[in-house]
C-alpha cells in the first residue's frame, strides 16, 4: 500500500482536522505529530502512550486516539518482526519475476501464497518483485517450481538467494 505522507506545519499539530483525507485519492493528511508519533513507534513499538504523549505534546488519550486512526487508515502497522533464521526459515529469496498479460493478476495469486512475504509490481528488467521465506532449499525449490511458475502469465522467474541479511530497518516512513 502506498501512502502520500505529507506534514503540515501551517496548522495546529494538534488539531484533529488535520488528519482529514486529502484531494488526491483519500491519502491521509498527516500533521508533524501524527509523523513524531510515527517515530516514536518505530524505535520501539512497545512504547507506551504516556511516553509518546510526554514527547510529541500530546495527552495518552490523544495518543491512543490518533493511534488507532492511523491504524485503521492504513498509514502503518503495529506488528513483532522476527528474524527468519531464529524462528525455522533457513532460506530467503527475492524472486524477480517477468509476466504476460495482466501483471496484476499475478501479484493478487502472489500475495495469497503464505510463503511470500512482499510483492511489488515494478518497472524495468521485472514485472514483479516478490519476496519469499521458506525452510529450507527444498521448500524454496518447490514454491518458485510448483506454485509461482504455474501461475497463469508468469513468463519467466529469476532468483535472488539470501546469503546474508547485513540491514533490516523500518525506519524510512517519515523521513
Amino acid at each position: 500500500m502506498h501512502s502520500e505522507v505529507v506534514a503540515s506545519r501551517s496548522a495546529d499539530p494538534r488539531d484533529p482536522r488535520e488528519h482529514r483525507e486529502s484531494r488526491n485519492g483519500g491519502s491521509p493528511h498527516l500533521d508533524a505529530v501524527s509523523l513524531a508519533i510515527i517515530e516514536q513507534l518505530q524505535e520501539d513499538g512497545r512504547r507506551p502512550y504516556a511516553a509518546i504523549g510526554k514527547a510529541v505534546g500530546l495527552s495518552e488519550a490523544a495518543v491512543r486516539q490518533r493511534v488507532q486512526k492511523l491504524l485503521d487508515q492504513g498509514v502503518m502497522q503495529i506488528v513483532a518482526v522476527t528474524d527468519p533464521l531464529t524462528v525455522g526459515f533457513r532460506r530467503q529469496a527475492m524472486v524477480g519475476i517477468n509476466v504476460e498479460g495482466d501483471v496484476e493478476a499475478v501479484a493478487d495469486a502472489l500475495t495469497d501464497m503464505a510463503e511470500v512475504e512482499y510483492v511489488v509490481m515494478t518497472a524495468g528488467s521485472f514485472d514483479i518483485l516478490a519476496e519469499i521465506v521458506c525452510e529450507d532449499d527444498d521448500h524454496l525449490l518447490g514454491v518458485i517450481n510448483k506454485h509461482i511458475r504455474s501461475l497463469p502469465g508468469v513468463r519467466s522467474t529469476e532468483s535472488f538467494v539470501y546469503l546474508k541479511l547485513k540491514k533490516q530497518t523500518y525506519m524510512w516512513g517519515t523521513r
